[in-house]
């Protein structure tokens, strides 16, 4: 379309300078008749006629190469939108094809598993969270006797520390009871017989 544009307009520019040639000869033709020199005008409107008979080929060119133009612009656009519409098929299909590889991924997954297995896959999650409940109740229980027998030895060690201050408690106060037993002052009686014998 571009080198078609490009000739049309070189066509055009050859018909304007025909134009302008036979434009000047007539000039001249009429120059030479002020001057009386019909030879001269004669020669001049054959030029003339030669550049008007040249100008009317390349204005038919021209004319010619401008529809021809126009044509290949509307072909042009058409094909654009037939390119254009053969991209939204395209996008389409892509789109379609996408979805019915997924929809057979999803029913090949559902064919796959029939009733027994996916029975068969709920048992074992069953069985499995039963299992994890079963060793949650263990560990609470195994829980539960460590803190009884922590207590118990709790309470064993409280009762012979209980005792032992008590033996110790007891130990002191004789000892505390018979230290003040030696202290204590001699009877007066004995005093008393102490001087009459002297």
């Amino acid at each position: 379309v571009a080198l078609a544009i490009a000739d049309g307009k070189k066509l055009e520019r050859l018909c304007n300078q025909q134009i302008a040639q036979s434009e000047e000869w007539e000039r001249k033709a009429i120059l030479a008749l002020d001057n009386d020199r019909e030879d001269l005008a004669k020669e001049a409107l054959l030029r003339k006629q030669e550049y008007d008979h040249l100008a009317k080929q390349y204005k038919e060119q021209w004319e010619a190469q401008h529809s021809a133009v126009e044509e290949l612009k509307g072909t042009l656009r058409q094909l654009q939108q037939k390119i254009e519409e053969a991209q939204r098929k395209k996008n389409m299909l892509i789109a379609r094809v996408k979805r019915a590889e997924a929809q057979k991924k999803v029913q090949s997954t559902i064919t796959g598993l029939d009733d027994s297995s996916a029975f068969e896959a709920f048992d074992q999650m069953t069985a499995k969270v039963e299992q994890i409940e079963a060793e949650a109740d263990a560990l609470k229980e195994m829980e539960k006797d460590r803190q009884e027998e922590d207590t118990i030895e709790k309470q064993f060690k409280a009762l012979e520390y209980s005792e032992a201050s008590a033996d110790i408690l007891l130990a002191d106060l004789k000892t505390k009871m018979a230290r003040l037993e030696d202290q204590r002052p001699p009877d007066q009686d004995e005093d008393t017989k102490n001087s009459g014998n002297g």
